[in-house]
Formats: structure tokens, C-alpha cells, sequence
């Protein structure tokens, strides 16, 4: 009797196959010393991570190394490995892999089972008839992605790319080619699980559990597709919150749907809205009274709405859960490491408590890299960050030909029903920029006639969001004005990215464009000085080195970091001094950019800064380095995203103070609006009663006797509502009169560290400790405070080490724009 004439229910079995893999280089750019050489391979894991694990390949990250390792994109690999089976009874056998980067013939004791072209999408193969007791032998190899990527553009047709490769025409990670913040480190691998997946009768294709809210009215469609290899009837069952529902699907019947209503389930709310209850639903199915599979997500309820809205004034673009408006404090999420096997759940723990940290409600997973794992979107639920997730189209044009048309389709299916279930999923998007490329970079006429991608953003992708996440919301691209008829980057009409600011014009010129929504913008600034020093090791190290212009990826980025400098800062000559500039600078860019448009609420309803972290040392846009490490930006964002902001702006030809209480409770306080000498002398002052409702905002113009400057070098305006403040300095630090910094310190141990407590003796503008420059792993909960003369403030530093208490209020660590400007004054 073969294994396919067996058909009693049994439980379905997992075995995971990731055990005795070795790899090997089969052709291409193969270095001689790599040539018939096998090494032990992890599985997860990619040819970049084995190779490091050996000690064949110097680390990428460190130096110019990158230049030592590009030929691995270039070679052809193989990942072999062989383990016993003995037949068990079951109907049906299927390898599962669930990620294949990319190019891959996957053979089972010498018979090819597939070949496969797409890095974002799970494979699951019957092989019931190459399955034999004893030792199987299965190998998988990999073309080279360089190579498979030029063929495949130079067989479809050119379309216009940004960088080095074609990387839009093969469904591979976009960055893994290379960007202007990432290393060119082409990888392939099995680079997510795989297993044997043994059962009988039938299985759980796919759970999809559709969610809706109408009132006290809470309930989940459980939509469930079933592969049979038996023709008896199943029995599916659905529970939650102490619901249950049971359907029976007759031996012809693959789809069902089990309707449950939770009335008592709470809602699930975005961080600072609320709390994040979630459900456990356990999808079971049953064949003659055994139980043969299941399925357990925990889900959330909710109605998430992303209004595009014609108004008076444009198009609104602004999320609106359970009903409530939320004004958006994002960032743009990255691959968190070049090496994505490396990231696992405690690492995005880490950078989620980061986002956290600055007061972020929502990640956009940006189109230029993956679908993230399941511990990413579980994490999110959690906390209460919502995601936006692009799908995975970036900065180029694409082809709507088969085979792409198809791979899209199959892998969109994959991930949406994937990713559908988490409460934290609020938002699906087309593509990044393509639209606006299309429209104004000049792609037009470059594609000449040929299809660009406009296919899927506005017929594929949102019918098939509209067929499995029903619930969901679906935008065709970013920026997206809403319509085809508007140009896509139209700061009046939906969302947009600014770019202009940091590219060309200085920043603030944010204050001269009055979005609706904006969905990406930011300053570059280096990494931390321990990561700088621990990944490049130029002797001197200058702004300018070899390894300080390797990890500047960006085209002039070094010029438009300066450029964008002197005429805030002077440009210092002293490389730590250098890194200082540069980091405080870009913490006083993305400030000035976000009051700005906070202080726009409700015509603008949301930032989405880029970017939140770093993919591997490098300068960059981000806010927390390759390294894990915060730079003054984390906390530059932390202060302009908490929930009340009090921010001065100019308005026409005088000055007003926005306030915003983005807080759940109202706010009953004074505002006070002062000007100050430097020196603290009171020049004049305003106190203005406030009653601000619950997320809401007010502008109140200050009055020209307080506004009205008499030196313009050496006064403030300070704006205070409670324990919150703003400032607006009249002239440029560089400009201005500001002192040598003067202040005493007290740096003491404590029990998870130091608290660093210093007192102004002068006004002290931007005071920061940068303690990762006398211990990498310390971390400080504040930065960038400016304090009037007299005024006092106590850091906690927690470490684990022991540290020299001198050492953490030193003039390397403990920095102000004071030492800029008095230096170069000097």
C-alpha cells in the first residue's frame, strides 16, 4: 500500500528541517581559495552570515570591507543537506519553505521540485513521490542575484531604477542591491524556516479573520480555506473570548466562514488612546471526531479608517480609530540589520521600546525591503503601534508582465493573509514614490510606453485588499494625493514626501510648505562616536577619510551635510567637535520640521520621519544607529512627539505660540510668553489663559510688545504652559551671542548606574551627554535640554559598568552649542 492510499485522521506533524546544512560556491565570481571549499550552513540564515560564521569573509560593516565581498552577489550556491524519513501514515508530505532568496532549484533525491523567483512569498511542495525511508538528500541552489537580475531586466525591457542594480526586475529586497543608507551586499539563502509538513485528510490553507466593530456590535468573520486529500467530511471550529462556532463542510466543500459574536471584547486603541486587549482565536479542524489541525492568533478589535477626503483646503489624509482622529507621530522602518536573519524578537523588542521612547504611534515598513516577521506585528499589537506597511515596490518602475504579474499576485496573497489578523495593520500601500517618479523624475519617457506599475497600484494590490482584508485600508502609493488627476506630491492633497528640505534647500524652509500629511522627510547625521570608532578605523579619522566616505552613502551627502550646517553652526575643524555639529544639527532640523507641522493641526495629521534606525554604521537619516545605539535625534523627537507641545512660529510678519494637548485630558493652564537677555534678565512678558480640550490645539499670536526684538543676537522668546516649553531664538546660534558654557556637575553612582545632575551658571542652548563615548552600552534618559542661568537638571545614566564619574562630564561628553559657537568665536 503507498502512503497516498492511506486516509485514517491523524494529527498533522511540523518538522523542521534546519539541521546539517552545508554551502558551497557552484560558479561565477569565485574567488580560487573558495573554490570546492563546503562550510556548515544556518538555516535560517544566508550565505553572507555562513561565510562570516566560518571566517572566510571579512565583516561588511567594518572599514571598506563591502568591496571585499560584493563578488558573493555575483557567484551561484548551494545549500545541501540530508535527513532520515520512515513512512508514517500520513495522506500527504509537503516541504515548506518559507523563504527563498531567490533564485532557487529546489531538488529532492535528485528530482527537481520547483524553481522559484521570488524572495517574499512561502513555497509548499507535494512530495509524496520523491519521499523514500531512510536517507533524502535535498538540495537547494541558488543563481547569483546580480547575475538573475541584469538577465531578467535585459528579457522583460529596461525600467528606470534608482542605484547600481536592477533590482525591480526580480522580487528580491530592493536595499540587499544597495541605497543611499545601505551596504551593496546582494545575499541569498534559505532565509526563513523549513520544514516537512506531514498530514492527513485535510489542512488549514488559510485563516483569515475579518473583523468588525459597529457600535456595541463586535464580531469576527473567520474566513478559512481548506486543501483536502481526502473526500470526508471535516468539521472547522472557531473560538474567542469564549465564543465558539462550528461549521461542517461536506467532502466537496473547500471554503467556510465561522461567524462569532464577542459583544463583551474591549476595544484595541493605538498607543496613548488606550489599551490594547487581545484575543486569542483558535481555529481548529476535526475529521471523524479527531482533531487533524489548528491555527491560534491573537486578534484585536477595532475600525481603522484612512480618510482622503476632499475639503476646502485640498485632500485630508488622516487615521481615524474607533472613531477618534489620531494625529500620527511616526518614523519609516527599515530592515533593522543588511543580514535580516540576524534580527530576532528581542532585537525588535529593543527598537520598538526606542519608538516607544520618542512617543511614536505609528511604523511605516517601507517599500524598499521585506514584510516583516510575525514577531514584528505581534510586538506592535501589543504596544500599540500602528503599521503601515508598504508593499514591496520602491523607487523605480516595474513590470506588469508575466512572470512578474503573477509573483506579485502570489506573494500579496501571502502576506495579506498574513499580516491581516494584527490589530496593529492599519494601513496597505502600493509602492514608494514610483507614482511621483513616474510623474516627475523623468521616467515618462524613458519607459516608452511600456507598462511602469500602475497596474498594480490601481487594480491588483487593492482588489486583492479588498478580497482579504475586506476591513483594511488601501492607498496607491506614497506620496499619494488621492487620485491619479492630482500630481502625486502635492503638499494640498494627501500625503507627501519632502525632500527638497535636505537635498537643495535649507530646513527651515519646512516652515514654507503647509502639508496635509506628511509621509516622509529628514537630515542625515552620523552615527554615534562608538559606532563610528568601532567600524572604521582611519587613522586620523576625519569627516573625510576612506572609511568615513565609505559609510556615507548618500550622493554628496558629506556636501549637503555641511551645506546644511553653516548657517545654523560653524563648521568645526576637530572631527569629535565635527560629529557633534552634525549630530545636534540634524536633532534641530527634524525639530524644526515636526513643530511645524504640529503646529499646523488639523490641516496636517501626521509625520513620519525617516527614518527611525540603521541597517549597519553608516551616516545616515536615522535615529538610532546599526549599533542599537540612540543619537540626539531619539531625543530631539521624544521632546517635539510628546503628547502636549507648546512651539513657537513665525505666522506672517509677527510671532504666535501653538499649543497642543494631544493628551486624553483636557488642560487648564497659563500660557506665559517671556523675552529674555541670555544673561535671564526679563525683557517682557504676556501670561494668556488656556482651556484646551482633549486632543485638540490652539494659536495664540504673541503680543509685539513681547515679540518685538531690541538685539537680536543675545534674546529668547521662551513659552511656557505647565511643565512644557518653547523657545525661538532671533538669530542663528552662529549669530548669536551665546556664552562659553559655564555650569557646575555632580556625577554619582546609583543603583542602575549615575545620575549626572549639572546647574547653568549661563543660558546653556542644546545640553547633551553623549555616554556612549565613555561606555558603548550606557544609555541616557534625556538629551538636548536648554536651561536658563540658575536652572538645574539631573541625568540618569544607567550601565551596568563602572565608570569614572569625571569622565561623564567631560568636555567630549558633556556637549552644548555653546562650545561650538564659543570655540569658533574664539
Amino acid at each position: 500500500m503507498s502512503i497516498t492510499d492511506i486516509t485514517t485522521a491523524r494529527p498533522s506533524t511540523t518538522r523542521a528541517l534546519h539541521e546539517g546544512w552545508s554551502l558551497r560556491a557552484t560558479g561565477g565570481a569565485v574567488p580560487a581559495s573558495f573554490s570546492g571549499l563546503s562550510v556548515p550552513a544556518t538555516v535560517p540564515g544566508l550565505v553572507h552570515t555562513d561565510l562570516l560564521d566560518a571566517g572566510l569573509i571579512p565583516d561588511p560593516f567594518l572599514d571598506r570591507n563591502e568591496h571585499l565581498v560584493t563578488w558573493i552577489g555575483s557567484t551561484d550556491w548551494e545549500y545541501r543537506t540530508a535527513f532520515d524519513w520512515t513512512p508514517d501514515g500520513h495522506d500527504r508530505h509537503d516541504l515548506v519553505f518559507e523563504g527563498l532568496d531567490t533564485v532557487a532549484t529546489v531538488t529532492l533525491n535528485g528530482s527537481v521540485v520547483a524553481e522559484t523567483r521570488n524572495q517574499h512569498r512561502t513555497y509548499r511542495l507535494d512530495v509524496d513521490a520523491l519521499l523514500r525511508e531512510g536517507e533524502n538528500e535535498l538540495v537547494v541552489h541558488f543563481g547569483s542575484p546580480v547575475a538573475a537580475a541584469d538577465r531578467a531586466s535585459l528579457e522583460i525591457g529596461y525600467r528606470p531604477h534608482t542605484y547600481f542594480h536592477p533590482f525591480n526586475a526580480i522580487r528580491k529586497a530592493a536595499c540587499n542591491f544597495g541605497w543611499d543608507w545601505g551596504l551593496d551586499a546582494a545575499s541569498a539563502g534559505l532565509w526563513k524556516p523549513v520544514s516537512l509538513h506531514a498530514w492527513s485528510g485535510a489542512r488549514l490553507a488559510s485563516v483569515r479573520p475579518v473583523v468588525t466593530v459597529d457600535g456595541d456590535d463586535r464580531r469576527v468573520a473567520v474566513h478559512v480555506e481548506v486543501e483536502r486529500a481526502g473526500d470526508a467530511d471535516v468539521t472547522l471550529a472557531a473560538a474567542v473570548a469564549g465564543v465558539t462556532g462550528r461549521v461542517e463542510l461536506g467532502a466537496d466543500e473547500t471554503i467556510a466562514v465561522v461567524d462569532l459574536a464577542v459583544p463583551d471584547a474591549e476595544l484595541w486603541w493605538p498607543r496613548g488612546f488606550g489599551e490594547q486587549p487581545l484575543y486569542d482565536l483558535a481555529v481548529t479542524l476535526e475529521q471523524g471526531g479527531e482533531h487533524i489541525a489548528d491555527w491560534t492568533r491573537r486578534i484585536g478589535f477595532r475600525t481603522v479608517e484612512v480618510e482622503l477626503e476632499p475639503d476646502a483646503e485640498g485632500t485630508s489624509f488622516r487615521f481615524v480609530v474607533n472613531g477618534e482622529a489620531v494625529w500620527v507621530r511616526g518614523a519609516n522602518w527599515i530592515p533593522d540589520d543588511a543580514f535580516v536573519t540576524r534580527v530576532d524578537r528581542a532585537r525588535l523588542s529593543r527598537r520598538l521600546d526606542q519608538a516607544e521612547f520618542a512617543n511614536m504611534n505609528l511604523l511605516r515598513i517601507w517599500g524598499g525591503g521585506y514584510y516583516e516577521s510575525d514577531d514584528f506585528y505581534e510586538l506592535c499589537d501589543e504596544r500599540g503601534i500602528m503599521v503601515w506597511q508598504d508593499f514591496l515596490f520602491a523607487c523605480a518602475a516595474y513590470a506588469e508582465e508575466e512572470p512578474l504579474w503573477s509573483e506579485v499576485e502570489a506573494e500579496a496573497r501571502d502576506n495579506i493573509t498574513r499580516i491581516m489578523p494584527h490589530p496593529s495593520m492599519v494601513l496597505w500601500n502600493g509602492n514608494n514614490e514610483n507614482i511621483w517618479g513616474f510623474e516627475e523624475w523623468g521616467w515618462e519617457k524613458r519607459v516608452q510606453g511600456r507598462t511602469w506599475g500602475m497596474g498594480y497600484y490601481l487594480d491588483l494590490l487593492p482588489r486583492l485588499v479588498a478580497e482579504l482584508d475586506p476591513a483594511g485600508n488601501y492607498t496607491a502609493g506614497s506620496p499619494w494625493s488621492g487620485t491619479p488627476e492630482i500630481p502625486a506630491n502635492d503638499p494640498d492633497h494627501g500625503s507627501v514626501h519632502l525632500w527638497e528640505l535636505w537635498n537643495r534647500v535649507d530646513y527651515p524652509a519646512y516652515r514654507d510648505v503647509s502639508p496635509r500629511f506628511v509621509a516622509e522627510f529628514g537630515w542625515q547625521g552620523p552615527a554615534t562616536w562608538s559606532t563610528i570608532e568601532r567600524a572604521i578605523s582611519d587613522s586620523p579619522l576625519t569627516p573625510e577619510s576612506p572609511g568615513m566616505i565609505h559609510h556615507q552613502k548618500a550622493t554628496d551627502g558629506n556636501d549637503k551635510l555641511t551645506d546644511g550646517l553653516v548657517a545654523h553652526l560653524p563648521l568645526p575643524d576637530d572631527t569629535e567637535d565635527w560629529h557633534w555639529a552634525m549630530s545636534l544639527n540634524q536633532a534641530n532640523a527634524v525639530t524644526v520640521a515636526i513643530e511645524h507641522f504640529r503646529s499646523l493641526s488639523p490641516r496636517c495629521m501626521g509625520s513620519v520621519v525617516w527614518q527611525l534606525n540603521d541597517c549597519w554604521p553608516v551616516t545616515s537619516w536615522a535615529a538610532v544607529d546599526g549599533d542599537e545605539h540612540a543619537k540626539p535625534l531619539l531625543y530631539a523627537l521624544r521632546h517635539v512627539y510628546a503628547d502636549r507641545l507648546v512651539t513657537v512660529q513665525p505666522r506672517g510678519e509677527g510671532l504666535v505660540v501653538a499649543v497642543l494637548n494631544d493628551s486624553p485630558d483636557a488642560l487648564a493652564e497659563d500660557l506665559i510668553i517671556r523675552r529674555l537677555r541670555f544673561d535671564g534678565t526679563e525683557l517682557a512678558s504676556a501670561t494668556i489663559p488656556l482651556d484646551l480640550d482633549r486632543r485638540s490645539s490652539v494659536t495664540v499670536d504673541i503680543p509685539p510688545g513681547v515679540a518685538t526684538v531690541s538685539s537680536h543676537a543675545d534674546e529668547v522668546i521662551v513659552a511656557t504652559v505647565g511643565t512644557e516649553r518653547g523657545f525661538w531664538y532671533y538669530a542663528e546660534a552662529r549669530d548669536s551671542s551665546l556664552p562659553a558654557p559655564a555650569f557646575t556637575t555632580d556625577a554619582q553612582p546609583c543603583e542602575d548606574g549615575y545620575t549626572v545632575t549639572v546647574t547653568a551658571e549661563v543660558f546653556l542652548r542644546d545640553l547633551a551627554l553623549l555616554v556612549d563615548k565613555v561606555d558603548p552600552a550606557a544609555v541616557v534618559d534625556d538629551q538636548l535640554v536648554t536651561m536658563l542661568p540658575g536652572e538645574t537638571v539631573t541625568f540618569q545614566v544607567r550601565t551596568s559598568a563602572t565608570l569614572d564619574p569625571a569622565a561623564l562630564v567631560s568636555t567630549r561628553v558633556l556637549r552644548t552649542a555653546n562650545q561650538l559657537v564659543a570655540d569658533w568665536a574664539r
